[in-house]
């Protein structure tokens, strides 16, 4: 059975102590208010994870991740972080292929492929971000390049390698725009992903595979979003950064 993640994005927001503070409040709230069996993760900014690591640790449904690594294991690669240093921290997710990191640092499918691997070799669990630019959505492409970003950044992998990748929905032209797709636009994509993953590893596979929802997900939409029966929660951006939004939307699992 598939597991209901909400993920919070904080990309390049929160100093150092304002990291912690806000985390502070999501996981006392998660321990006061949150019955379910969803897992809560939080992405932060690097300088936040070993604090956020010691604050996590008591509480079995909370984990933290990066938002990015490098693909080599070490090396003169000034101002990057490999997945061993990442791992290290108490880390146990990282976002990969997020489109911020597609369109602004030329992140490619094949290049993506090498950080999935980085990733799975030291047990970081990849949230493997997929999706499609306005442009895409228009000319009626985007299945042909959902399927290309999942074949090419995944379909490398092992059947049992596979079962370790959480995807993430992320319709570009929705993210950061005030645009949402509706949660009938969402749930013919991941049914789409859902059946391209069965076509390569299998209806066992497919099905325990959690498909994150990525596109401007707030407390007002979470509910008519989560309730599609292919998505399995989402990958949140500025709702994570306000404690209270953010609790709204893991609860939608209890509603």
């Amino acid at each position: 059975m598939r597991k209901n993640i909400v993920a919070g994005n904080w990309k390049m927001n929160m100093d150092y102590e304002q990291g912690v503070s806000l985390f502070s409040e999501i996981v006392n709230m998660v321990k006061d208010e949150v019955r379910g069996n969803q897992e809560v993760v939080v992405c932060s900014p690097f300088i936040h994870l070993p604090a956020l690591a010691k604050l996590s640790a008591p509480v079995a449904n909370v984990a933290i991740g990066a938002q990015n690594i490098h693909q080599a294991e070490s090396g003169a690669f000034t101002g990057e972080i490999s997945a061993s240093q990442v791992k290290s921290t108490g880390a146990s997710y990282v976002i990969l292929g997020h489109s911020e990191r597609r369109a602004y640092f030329g992140e490619t499918d094949e290049l993506l492929a090498e950080k999935v691997d980085a990733a799975l070799k030291h047990d970081l669990k990849p949230i493997f971000c997929i999706g499609e630019t306005k442009e895409e959505r228009e000319s009626g492409s985007f299945f042909d390049i959902i399927k290309t970003q999942l074949s090419k950044g995944l379909f490398h992998l092992s059947p049992e390698a596979f079962k370790s990748v959480v995807l993430a929905y992320e319709p570009v032209w929705a993210i950061g725009t005030g645009l949402t797709a509706s949660p009938e636009q969402a749930q013919e994509v991941h049914a789409f992903i859902r059946k391209t993953i069965a076509e390569k590893y299998g209806e066992t596979i497919a099905d325990d595979t959690t498909i994150l929802y990525g596109g401007s997900a707030n407390p007002s939409n979470a509910q008519s979003l989560f309730s599609q029966p292919d998505i399995d929660g989402g990958l949140i951006g500025g709702a994570s950064l306000k404690s209270r939004d953010f609790l709204q939307i893991i609860n939608v699992f209890n509603a």
